[in-house]
């Protein structure tokens, strides 16, 4: 086991600190990295410890978490920023085009800046779906109903992180905007052909693919396509998404813990071999820590552990070094230092005071 570099594995932890039985999972060269949540959450001193606690366990864990604005934001508190939701970037941008990149931008900077300066490598943001009016799970997180406007906030956000250190995760491939049905909740069902879809909704995945680095598939079903969800579906994920859009980053699934994406019963284990043999780098396993003590996460250790010895899954070098390459490179501000500094200083000002639009005296 000590040549297992792939680490596909991103799980959840149960409190404010590590416990025992975190550390010991955490040890486990299956697993990759940490998914925070809201009840990690007390304190930005508190969150620092916890990440600290971490990267003492292994520094090559990366450190992730849901935090897009609007109201999908863990942190709130303590200083942290209440960024807006994207859908009110997307409204600004038929004010002003140009100034809507730039808050868009210095979204990105603010929201990567604060995570780093308490130890967060990595959010899973922006969302690339598009604003059809009927998806409740989505709704105000995406930026617009035009494929291009979409593409365009999302890549001066996406900038934005990278000038603060962080990737990015573009989601859901290849598109969710379109479904009623909350995942999470229930089975979704889109009937469009590919080439509807691939012409309205995974436009921005095509547009934007040299410079992705990670993509996250929805757990949503196209039957015109393929019977599989999006995630556990190789036509989506090596056919469309690899050969055909030419995306070589990191592809990380959805959560496991979703009612989508076990719809036929599986276990988080069956449920993990799936998207590993269709394609994924990297299995999101969320609020499984706070279950019976952690035992579905034990479990599904042990089991993806028995499946490597039987051969039902191998191991992939490239797909360890995709989850590397979205570790942060250079190191952050402390927060003290953050909070004083020009940079964040100016975009705090771009985020919430809107400049007039150009050429408007």
């Amino acid at each position: 086991m000590q040549l297992l570099m792939h680490s596909p594995l991103i799980l959840d932890v149960a409190g404010l600190q590590l416990g025992a039985a975190d550390r010991k999972r955490l040890r486990n060269p299956l697993v990759g990295g940490v998914v925070l949540f809201a009840r990690n959450w007390e304190s930005r001193g508190q969150l620092s410890a916890l990440c600290a606690q971490i990267k003492a366990v292994r520094l090559d864990l990366l450190i992730a978490v849901d935090h897009e604005g609007g109201r999908v934001q863990r942190f709130r508190t303590d200083g942290f920023t209440a960024l807006p939701a994207m859908r009110e970037l997307g409204a600004y941008w038929m004010v002003d085009a140009p100034g809507a990149m730039r808050r868009a931008a210095a979204c990105g900077f603010v929201l990567a800046s604060e995570l780093r300066a308490c130890g967060v490598d990595f959010s899973f943001t922006p969302v690339l779906d598009l604003d059809w009016g009927g998806s409740s799970v989505i709704g105000d997180r995406a930026f617009h109903a035009d494929a291009r406007v979409v593409t365009v906030l999302a890549q001066s956000l996406m900038l934005g992180l990278a000038r603060a250190g962080m990737a990015h995760c573009a989601k859901h491939f290849p598109g969710h905007g379109y479904v009623r049905a909350d995942t999470h909740l229930a089975v979704a069902h889109d009937a469009r052909t590919l080439g509807a879809i691939l012409s309205a909704d995974a436009a921005p995945y095509q547009w934007l693919a040299p410079g992705l680095r990670a993509v996250m598939p929805a757990h949503v079903i196209y039957p015109e396509v393929d019977a599989l969800p999006a995630g556990f579906s190789p036509v989506w994920l090596r056919d469309v998404l690899r050969e055909r859009i030419g995306f070589t980053g990191a592809i990380l699934s959805d959560d496991l813990g979703m009612a989508a994406a076990r719809a036929e019963g599986q276990s988080l284990s069956q449920a993990a071999l799936q998207g590993l043999q269709a394609g994924c780098d990297a299995m999101l396993v969320c609020n499984q820590s706070v279950v019976h003590n952690g035992r579905p996460l034990d479990v599904l250790l042990r089991e993806l552990d028995q499946a490597l010895e039987r051969g039902q899954w191998t191991p992939d070098v490239r797909s360890a070094q995709r989850r590397f390459d979205l570790l942060p490179t250079q190191p952050p501000l402390q927060w003290d230092e953050l909070m004083v500094s020009d940079s964040y200083r100016a975009a705090l000002d771009d985020v919430f005071n809107l400049p007039r639009p150009a050429g408007e005296k």
